[in-house]
């Protein structure tokens, strides 16, 4: 599996990154460790999860199973010098079985944020579950604007310091604010973010869509411009909608794509994947593999071990000049 520099750091990491926001739920440890095995045997490193993963899919869910999975998969497996691990804080929910069902502009209140005192209890606690005495990776999960750019630095300086994490990355994350954090760390000699995690696809963001989680253009400029932070594209396949046109239709991950670009860009995508035998799903992912302006790791999370092996393929798509021409020039 080809790897891609992290930002500045000096190091690589597997271009194609686990998710595993659902093992420890909706995906049973048996099959979650199955996906994460067959992950190592390809050839990846690079897993990540969250504090949070996953307190939404049904009663009894709190948040921490996918972490305590991961924790006991690499107890089991005694790799853990072979996994680049990130997890994320910020995002917790306290109040999860009131919550779970709301739309996000009820849920996302209560995030747990960004304050000094709750990272450090969330750092500990991740550490815990993982079974590990550090993370490589720790994400501020969803940026929090109530609480200062400088005392979540602070302390995330702080848990570089003490070794729980080596790195530290930013996600769902409008563009200014990440500039002005990268700005405060530098002011003050602390760590700045060399990952951005966003959601970012073939597809576009339909035009006039406020977002403060899917890439534009203007984050593209920006990434291009630092190259000491790097993307980390999470749901590239859109939960799977590319193969399907009957998914598709009224799906909820279609709303800030559809339109006459996405028609456009969908129309190409199929053909080409047809001519190359592969499936859409499989070539978005050949795709945005083949991205290197900017440099991004492309983050896959898979439910099932079907899923994971359906995907696979795809690390063997190579895309000459032409084909990945027209797939860019594809729109409306």
């Amino acid at each position: 599996m080809d790897t891609v520099a992290l930002g500045n750091t000096g190091e690589r990491v597997s271009r194609l990154a686990l998710g595993a926001m659902l093992m420890g739920t909706l995906t049973n440890e048996a099959d979650s460790f199955e996906i994460l095995d067959r992950y190592l045997g390809a050839g990846g490193s690079f897993v990540d999860t969250a504090d949070c993963y996953a307190w939404w899919p049904g009663p009894g869910n709190r948040g921490g199973e996918s972490e305590a999975l991961l924790g006991r998969w690499l107890a089991k497996r005694g790799r853990r010098d072979d996994v680049f691990l990130a997890t994320k804080g910020s995002a917790w929910v306290e109040r999860a079985e009131q919550v779970r069902g709301a739309p996000w502009e009820v849920f996302s209140k209560e995030y747990a944020g960004a304050g000094g005192d709750t990272l450090r209890k969330a750092i500990d606690g991740s550490l815990k579950r993982l079974g590990t005495d550090h993370v490589d990776l720790y994400y501020v999960h969803v940026d929090d604007r109530s609480t200062p750019i400088e005392e979540t630095l602070d302390v995330l300086a702080e848990i570089v310091k003490s070794g729980k994490a080596r790195h530290i990355g930013w996600s769902n994350v409008r563009t200014w604010r990440l500039e002005r954090v990268r700005q405060v760390a530098e002011r003050n000699g602390w760590p700045a973010p060399v990952a951005l995690q966003q959601q970012h696809s073939y597809l576009r963001r339909r035009a006039g869509l406020s977002h403060s989680s899917i890439v534009d253009d203007e984050q593209m400029d920006f990434l291009r411009a630092n190259p000491e932070v790097t993307l980390v594209a999470y749901t590239p396949i859109l939960k799977g909608v590319y193969d399907d046109p009957e998914k598709r239709r009224g799906h909820g991950i279609m709303t800030a794509y559809e339109g006459p670009d996405a028609e456009a860009r969908l129309a190409v995508l199929t053909e080409l994947a047809g001519e190359l035998g592969v499936t859409p799903n499989q070539l978005v992912i050949a795709w945005l593999l083949h991205q290197t302006d900017p440099a991004m790791v492309t983050l896959l999370g898979s439910r099932t071990v079907e899923q994971f092996e359906a995907a696979l393929p795809a690390l063997d798509v190579k895309l000459d000049a032409a084909q990945l021409a027209r797939l860019d020039a594809a729109g409306a």
